[in-house]
């Protein structure tokens, strides 16, 4: 299993939204990548979308390449206003 390295603005925004430690673990663990931002620094980072309890989650993460740790950057409920019904792709400005 690997460690998860929470920085402080993922802390906030798990507070702020009621996110626990054991729903972001669910969505790394058993979610889906639907976006990946190889660009991201200091590591690569990902997007994973992934259901705790019914409800919707995205988390973005990235790999600490030489340690078995995923840094959690920030964890979020996509907005069905901007987000498809799936939560896997966003709706066009013009929807």
């Amino acid at each position: 299993m690997r460690n998860l390295i929470f920085r402080a603005h993922a802390i906030q925004q798990m507070f702020a939204r009621s996110i626990s430690v054991e729903a972001v673990r669910d969505v790394v663990d058993k979610g889906e990548i639907i976006h990946n931002y190889p660009d991201d620094t200091p590591y690569p980072s990902r997007l994973i979308l992934g259901w705790h309890n019914k409800r919707p989650l995205h988390v973005v993460a990235a790999d600490h390449p030489t340690e078995n740790e995923t840094i959690i950057i920030t964890a979020y409920e996509p907005d069905p206003a901007q987000w498809r019904a799936d939560f896997k792709e966003k709706k066009e400005s013009s929807e």
